[in-house]
């Protein structure tokens, strides 16, 4: 159960930390007019930067299969970036960017901090001058309270 369990936290670790460095070098990079879509404020649920999702979650889907035979590292590691896909659309989609209105706009704690960073990350439109590309891993200033 410590095997399994291990993997996990590394598949999750994994994708935050390639999500951050995916995020800034290649869809504020070369891959910007996908990516841009995102950053643009569209009607509707779908934008053409979810294709990156299906990417991802293609990933995990590969890892998954690849092993189920034996329920190695791949299975498990491919859990942990299914549980990373789960939290970032409960997050991302459903409370930073209310794509389904279930929840209100956190106010305070863990979830206001990150709330904070992604606001500050589209604060430009644009491909260059965005800040905070992780989901989870953001600077410390976003949780600190504002002193009036």
């Amino acid at each position: 159960m410590i095997y399994a369990l291990f993997y996990i936290i590394i598949g999750f670790l994994a994708m935050e930390l390639s999500g951050w460095f995916i995020h800034k070098y290649i869809m504020h990079g070369p891959l910007w007019r996908i990516h841009k879509t995102h950053h643009e404020h569209t009607k509707g649920y779908f934008e053409l930067n979810d294709l990156f999702s299906l990417l991802f979650g293609s990933i995990a889907i590969v890892l998954i299969f690849l092993g189920l035979e034996n329920f190695d590292y791949r299975f498990w590691m491919g859990v942990g970036i299914s549980f990373y896909g789960m939290s970032y659309f409960f997050l991302h989609d459903i409370l930073i960017h209310r794509r389904l209105k279930f929840f209100g706009k956190p106010k305070k704690g863990f979830l206001a901090g990150i709330f904070k960073a992604h606001q500050a990350h589209h604060a430009s439109r644009f491909r260059d001058g965005s800040v905070s590309f992780g989901l989870f891993f953001v600077p410390f200033k976003y949780f600190k309270k504002r002193s009036r």
